[in-house]
């Protein structure tokens, strides 16, 4: 599948999911116009080297766990407030477990929030991400593209980011640009559509319950 043909097919999955935001035009992506559609087109093109994998737990664990998820995604923001907590606490802290985060982007605000998440650095994106997801309902509140962007820059700024940090970041269009286009490249490469997925050593799994999770993780470390 190609990189047209997969944002096609992400895309579908979000306006099922009724997380779809109207696509503008002509735009830095610090306003309510970004180019998705665009962007997708010239994926392939863009240097990604800059964009840092953000990850959890010891590089060299017997097990690697990679989710693809998304900020605007309901079954993410769940999995991260249950399953999650439970999978770090007995799996990626006790160094069975190598855990990768990818961001998935379906919509701008998804992306912005992606933004927001990294403008700190990755010593603190976990925890800016928690936020995000703690508060989703909040900031996707008024389904305005305007009113949520402002409401991911005061999430930020709760957060104890400075208020010119913030806008930087979320006016970087080629930080922007290489993060979709590294979205693109991951998700085509795994085969991703839906959020939340993952990737257990090498194997593709959709989104489950603690206890399963911990099922397959146990049978792999066994092996």
């Amino acid at each position: 599948m190609n990189n047209k043909y997969l944002y096609s097919a992400v895309f579908a999955v979000a306006i099922a999911a009724g997380t779809y935001f109207a696509i503008g035009r002509n735009s830095t992506p610090g306003g309510t116009g970004f180019d998705l559609a665009a962007q997708a087109q010239s994926a392939e093109e863009v240097d990604t080297s800059s964009i840092e994998e953000m990850s959890l737990g010891d590089e060299n664990a017997p097990v690697t766990v990679i989710e693809y998820a998304s900020f605007t995604c309901p079954h993410c923001a769940n999995f991260h407030a249950t399953a999650f907590k439970k999978l770090k606490e007995n799996y990626i802290d006790t160094g069975k477990v190598h855990f990768i985060y990818r961001e998935i982007y379906f919509d701008k605000p998804g992306l912005w929030a992606g933004m927001v998440a990294r403008c700190a650095g990755p010593m603190r994106y976990f925890g800016i991400s928690d936020a995000i997801y703690t508060e989703q309902s909040e900031w996707l509140a008024s389904r305005e593209l305007a009113g949520i962007h402002g409401d991911l820059r005061k999430l930020a700024l709760k957060s104890g980011l400075d208020g010119d940090q913030v806008d930087a970041c979320l006016a970087d269009a080629d930080k922007a640009q290489a993060m979709y286009a590294l979205f693109l490249k991951n998700a085509e490469a795994d085969d991703i559509s839906s959020t939340p997925s993952f990737i257990i050593d090498g194997e593709k799994y959709t989104n489950m319950a603690y206890e399963k999770f911990a099922e397959i993780l146990d049978a792999k470390l066994a092996e």
